[in-house]
């Protein structure tokens, strides 16, 4: 459904350009041919800017995370290269190029990997790529329906991981981003048992919500506003040894979640990454020779 979806942005987007070529060529004005493309790119940038603009205003002047111009300034270049690929390649046309690595019998520990709002298991393909080459098994999971209760996609996971461990006979390692470790935390805290997974590593999860979900009607993003009714019940459902099985990567510039510490959780392993954006923070290579790390620590632990 997803990949559908912005497989139609996508081709509007070519098709205007197209559009705008051929009317160029028609009226013999080559300006014209930039005018779509140059205006697409430019209000996708300036949208970008807002959002540094609204997330370094979050930030009390005298907070010593309070994120510098020059860093902002590399997290909005960082983000305005990540975020196309994901959101205009990999996930409308690249999303089943590589298969889950759990159909035969393995001895590592494996990795669930669950993406966040608006994405797909897509947004994967570079640690699958990883994964594949370091031989450890994984499942990347689709959460649908896209615009659905996070509670919705509890039994997606459950059944990721349960498939997981029947291939490797041990707990994985659950990998999620954004909205997808909110996703998560929802459906440890309805199993009551929190040995179904060895760790939780999520990246840029809006753990206490974020201020840009204020005014979404969308059931999941309205999930993920700041003090939330779902949020306070998920909160008043888990346990801190649960929360302690988590590691939460957060930066302080992350253009989606903010107050940016919202991406932290207490009795977590918290860690931050310096000027980074969202989409980004989700592709850092310390994130994913973390959770490897986390994946031979395991496997030399079962040895």
């Amino acid at each position: 459904m997803l990949a559908r979806i912005q497989q139609s942005i996508a081709f509007t987007l070519a098709l205007l350009a197209v559009v705008g070529m051929i009317e160029a060529t028609l009226l013999n004005r080559p300006i014209l041919a930039l005018v779509v493309p140059v205006t697409a790119i430019a209000g996708y940038v300036i949208a970008l800017g807002v959002e540094f603009w609204l997330l370094r205003r979050s930030y009390e002047p005298d907070d010593s995370f309070r994120p510098g111009l020059p860093e902002l300034m590399a997290a909005w270049i960082g983000e305005t290269f990540a975020a196309p690929r994901a959101f205009l390649w990999r996930q409308p046309f690249r999303s089943q190029r590589i298969p889950d690595r759990a159909s035969a019998s393995a001895s590592r520990r494996g990795v669930v990997l669950v993406h966040g709002f608006f994405c797909n298991r897509g947004l994967w393909n570079p640690w699958l790529t990883r994964l594949s080459r370091e031989q450890v098994p994984f499942v990347a999971v689709n959460l649908e329906p896209v615009f659905g209760e996070i509670d919705q996609y509890r039994d997606a996971i459950a059944i990721a991981v349960e498939r997981l461990t029947r291939t490797t006979s041990l707990a994985p390692i659950v990998v999620a981003h954004s909205m997808g470790g909110l996703a998560v935390r929802a459906w440890l805290a309805a199993a009551e048992d929190a040995s179904a997974v060895h760790r939780v590593v999520t990246i840029a999860s809006p753990h206490c919500g974020t201020r840009l979900a204020r005014h979404s009607f969308a059931a999941n993003v309205a999930s993920m506003r700041i003090d939330s009714p779902w949020l306070k019940s998920l909160w008043s459902r888990e346990r801190a040894s649960t929360r302690a099985k988590f590691v939460c990567f957060w930066s302080h510039c992350d253009n989606i979640v903010f107050p940016t510490r919202s991406a932290t959780l207490p009795e977590a392993d918290n860690r931050h990454l310096r000027a980074t954006a969202h989409v980004e923070m989700a592709l850092h290579p310390d994130v994913i020779g973390a959770v490897l790390q986390l994946v031979n620590e395991a496997d030399a632990g079962e040895a």
